[in-house]
């Protein structure tokens, strides 16, 4: 047993140990949770996002005709389920809900950072998209609507792809900036404040994610986009992913200590 050991193994004796011990963050990937359970939380929280964003666009449609009301409604449901899901599922998959967050997140790891393994990732990716799928023929079902019914909603102007760069960029920003800050406890009030703004603020209203890209194509509602349009959507979305990294980065570069020289 080493020193290091020795240390562990007296503090772990003391009462109340257990309690003091450090607890997984929301947005942190605990490294004891089963794969199988973490790619069912990101399957299950990817389905329940796309659900809320579709079945909360086929509500407020169904209730006003005026767009902005449509969009207040539609993403003020979007920051309240989002958080929820991020608060409930994060301590057990990390809450990515997006292949791009994941894919930062196995770069990092891959150079030395904290993040998902190669098999990991491949074990999430897949589990997102289905759930995407799955959320969004949910909420047709919920309101009576076509099981699957391709969306008609082109999204395929430049500024739309501009505005997917940015919203991407800035997500990743914020969830690798709180990670650099070790300030991830504040995951669900940041990355659903940030989505809820996002929805205002970029021209696309801020899909931010390949999978709830796919998954809003199988419904032709509020929130749907055209199979079409998907291609630029997912390019600008990984290209958003690079640069946020890329801004992580510079932001955040850690400074070495300048030796301290005595008169």
């Amino acid at each position: 047993m080493n020193t290091a050991e020795a240390v562990s193994a007296t503090t772990a004796d003391e009462p109340g140990a257990a309690a003091a011990a450090p607890q997984p963050a929301p947005g942190a990937t605990p490294p004891r949770a089963p794969l199988v359970a973490r790619a069912t939380a990101e399957l299950v929280g990817t389905a329940a996002l796309v659900a809320v964003v579709v079945g909360s666009g086929i509500q407020a449609t169904g209730l006003t005709d005026d767009v902005a009301l449509q969009l207040l409604a539609n993403s003020t449901a979007t920051v309240f389920g989002l958080g929820v899901l991020i608060a409930l599922l994060g301590p057990v998959s990390g809450a990515h809900f997006n292949p791009v967050v994941t894919l930062a997140e196995w770069w990092t790891a891959r150079r030395g950072g904290a993040g998902v393994t190669a098999r990991e990732a491949a074990a999430y990716v897949p589990a997102q998209v289905a759930g995407a799928i799955a959320g969004a023929v949910l909420a047709d079902a919920m309101f009576g609507r076509p099981l699957v019914q391709w969306s008609t909603h082109d999204r395929s102007a430049g500024n739309l792809l501009l505005g997917e760069v940015v919203a991407t960029a800035g997500l990743i920003l914020l969830i690798f900036g709180l990670a650099r800050t070790d300030r991830l406890r504040f995951a669900p009030v940041a990355v659903a404040s940030y989505i809820g703004a996002a929805y205002w603020f970029t021209s696309s209203t801020s899909f931010a994610n390949p999978a709830v890209s796919i998954g809003r194509a199988f419904t032709d509602t509020f929130a749907g986009i055209a199979p079409a349009s998907l291609p630029g959507f997912i390019a600008a979305q990984l290209l958003g992913g690079v640069v946020g990294l890329a801004l992580v980065a510079v932001v955040f570069l850690r400074g070495k200590a300048e030796p301290r020289h005595e008169a």
